[in-house]
């Protein structure tokens, strides 16, 4: 892909993101005038962001994971931290996004180095990270230890829209939540659920109607783990993404599977430690959320 085309692709996706972004300059704009009218003010907070990297190290236990890529501060910026911006992928939409809303740093879910590339900053690649250097922008980046922590997670945050608890993990490195299902929870239920915190049908594979005792969910592609999810109990299995197995396993072992989207099942984590680290230090946070539907 040339640059040409890269650029004239990031106009398009940068002028529809802004036909969608009136409500996130309405809230600016309020904050902007309470500010203005005396109410509290945390523009002058100003954090470096080598304490913020350590920070989310030490919370999201960095060093306990294996993972696809590497997790933390990927691009330094030059400022301080005063305005943070959240979302799920750190796309060309997004940083865009974070520079009109005036963040000094993104935090994002899917970042921009992944274990297979080749090294060099060319098309999308080079695109995306030259507007973080331009507008000097930090940009960190948590995959799994986003999905797996206990409370600003992913897997938590799904699980509390959808009003399951765990009470036990799975799968490699413990990413998998499993918990029992609320009395009387049907798969029916379980997918009405879904349809209202996530605003998508879920793709379901009903498995062979068993009632619902246990319920196992992990956010994003985990499709691999509903194997894991059977040997743990689970009467259900919930993730983002279904391959082609996962309908002949359900169909064998009896148990549900249900599809619920890579993005939309990680919407959750990166806003809630975003508002986290907004009551910690004391800076401003803004959760920009680029439509996928994926």
């Amino acid at each position: 892909m040339s640059v040409a085309t890269t650029k004239t692709m990031a106009t398009d996706t940068v002028t529809a993101w802004e036909k969608m972004s009136q409500s996130l300059r309405m809230r600016l704009e309020l904050e902007n005038l309470a500010i203005n009218l005396g109410g509290p003010d945390m523009t002058d907070t100003a954090i470096p962001a080598l304490d913020i990297d350590r920070y989310l190290n030490t919370l999201l236990q960095v060093d306990r994971f294996r993972d696809y890529g590497p997790n933390g501060l990927q691009v330094e910026g030059r400022r301080p931290v005063r305005c943070l911006a959240s979302g799920v992928t750190a796309s060309l939409a997004f940083i865009e996004a974070a520079i009109e809303a005036g963040a000094d740093a993104l935090l994002v879910h899917h970042g921009l180095f992944w274990r297979g590339q080749d090294g060099r900053l060319t098309g999308w690649l080079r695109e995306r990270v030259s507007r973080l250097m331009a507008h000097d922008l930090h940009l960190f980046a948590y995959h799994l230890p986003l999905d797996a922590h206990a409370q600003w997670g992913n897997n938590a945050q799904l699980g509390q829209r959808l009003g399951l608890e765990r009470d036990a993990v799975f799968g490699e490195q413990d990413l998998g939540f499993v918990g029992a299902a609320p009395q009387g929870l049907t798969l029916e239920d379980l997918a009405h659920k879904v349809r209202l915190s996530l605003g998508r049908e879920p793709l379901v594979v009903p498995g062979d109607g068993r009632a619902l005792r246990r319920v196992a969910w992990c956010t994003g592609g985990a499709q691999g783990y509903f194997e894991s999810a059977v040997a743990a109990g689970a009467d259900v299995f919930l993730t983002g993404e279904i391959s082609e197995p996962q309908a002949h396993l359900a169909r064998e072992t009896g148990v549900a599977f249900m599809a619920c989207g890579h993005h939309a099942t990680e919407r959750f984590g990166a806003p809630a430690l975003g508002d986290h680290l907004a009551a910690h230090f004391g800076v401003r946070h803004v959760f920009i959320d680029v439509p996928n539907p994926a």
